[in-house]
């Protein structure tokens, strides 16, 4: 982790999922949008290292002044630990572990292979679907097709059969990085290696790109996900909570 500016990682989250409005105040930059997406409604720190406490009144104001509840995206690093116990008494608690991962695009171009993966720079009807099916949540599935949609110079990786897309992705490449964002794979085509066909296509593009840093973010409960990610050779970086008030539960 000592090799990796974590302010170009957080400044490229927000270049790929695009809040409606996002704000910068010192250390920190704040996501402002009214959608489920945690990393779009949240305030992140640009650096590990102890934050100043006047900041929480601060932000909290700004998220208001937007008419937003406040949110914060915390590592669980001990620099955090005064930050964090300042946030329980005004009613916050910790929710969702996501973990960061990092990795290569040259390792991805190993471990996996393309064939079959569409690549295009905007997201058609059938791509947004797949965020739509059986097994997600489809208020969260649009929010999340809308942020990634406004990604500037995304590419949209996707697996298609007779009957629509299978399987979908996204690739962002901001900061220095490649990301990838939005993996989604049909419930009915699960276990049939598409995800990692998505993954291997959008390394060729960062490859193109002449990009070879890849990070990610995963849920730290989802098994499947972690296995497949390790699987491209992707090792931890950082942990983070979001710290919400109890009433103020949106997704990843």
């Amino acid at each position: 982790m000592d090799m990796i500016r974590i302010e170009d990682v957080e400044r490229a989250t927000l270049a790929a999922v695009c809040p409606a409005a996002v704000e910068e105040l010192p250390g920190w930059l704040l996501g402002l949008d009214p959608g489920t997406v945690g990393r779009a409604h949240s305030a992140v720190p640009l650096r590990h290292s102890a934050p100043d406490d006047a900041m929480l009144a601060l932000i909290e104001a700004r998220y208001r002044a937007h008419g937003l509840s406040p949110a914060f995206r915390l590592p669980r690093v001990a620099s955090f630990e005064r930050f964090r116990a300042m946030l329980k008494p005004r009613g916050y608690a910790a929710v969702q572990p996501t973990q960061v991962m990092t990795g290569t695009a040259g390792a991805m171009r190993q471990r996996f292979r393309s064939e079959g993966v569409t690549l295009a720079p905007a997201p058609d009807a059938a791509w947004s679907a797949v965020f739509l099916g059986e097994g997600f949540d489809p208020v969260d599935g649009a929010h999340r097709v809308r942020l990634l949609s406004q990604a500037e110079g995304a590419v949209f990786a996707s697996v298609r059969r007779d009957d629509g897309v299978v399987a979908a992705g996204v690739g962002c490449f901001s900061h220095g990085w490649a990301s990838v964002h939005g993996m989604r794979t049909a419930l009915a085509h699960r276990g049939q290696g598409h995800a990692g066909r998505i993954l291997a296509a959008l390394a060729e593009e960062a490859h193109a790109r002449h990009i070879d840093s890849v990070f990610l973010q995963v849920d730290a409960a989802n098994g499947a996900a972690l296995a497949l990610y390790r699987r491209a050779d992707f090792t931890f970086a950082w942990t983070y909570d979001y710290w919400r008030p109890s009433s103020a539960r949106p997704a990843a």
